[in-house]
């Protein structure tokens, strides 16, 4: 008999340990079917303080780059209604959706990360061309599909790396699929 795939409710009522498991389990993700969606994330760690500093919730885009054909993203900051509130995002004076974070996603085969995680894929924001001043230009992120063969719910874990010092945070964060991409944002220039 099969175990019942896990939900995003799961996630949200287990503990650290019990996310780090899942981590570790590490179901690759369909790279393929990540190119051009968008996910809503929820942070599952941050204590709630911390989560009206910044955000409990924001937004995930993967979209293939035509001039290198690897996949690559950026966050985007949401107004804050919640998971199963609209995914409304925040815009600028433009209209333009207010974007942060790019990363590139990238094969994690054959790197030692902390804890001896060993998937097959992270979020690499040290070379996706953040700004100096975007602390998640550090992000070195392990990225996994919570339920084997499936792209619907992912699992992340904040992991910086300094130099070639990693650090890791007691921190992660769910990406529930949302649909295809509304909006391509310009990879930024430093």
């Amino acid at each position: 008999m099969t175990e019942p795939d896990l939900t995003l409710d799961d996630l949200l009522n287990m503990n650290n340990a019990q996310r780090k498991q899942i981590m570790m389990a590490a179901h690759p993700i369909g790279l393929d079917a990540l190119d051009n969606t968008m996910y809503r994330g929820i942070d599952l760690s941050l204590p709630p303080i911390m989560n009206k500093i910044l955000w409990k919730t924001f937004r995930k885009t993967f979209v293939r780059d035509p001039q290198t054909g690897g996949l690559r993203g950026w966050n985007v900051r949401m107004e804050q209604t919640g998971w199963d509130g609209p995914g409304k995002p925040m815009t600028d004076s433009k209209g333009g959706q207010v974007s942060f974070g790019h990363y590139r996603v990238l094969p994690a085969r054959g790197l030692r990360f902390p804890g001896g995680w060993s998937g097959d894929q992270f979020l690499d924001y040290t070379i996706a061309g953040n700004p100096w001043y975007d602390p998640a230009g550090l992000g070195y992120c392990p990225l996994v599909a919570v339920n084997k063969g499936s792209n619907d719910l992912l699992l992340g874990w904040e992991v910086f790396k300094l130099g070639p010092v990693f650090v890791p945070l007691p921190d992660f964060w769910a990406l529930k699929l949302e649909g295809p991409l509304d909006a391509v944002v310009p990879v930024p220039c430093p």
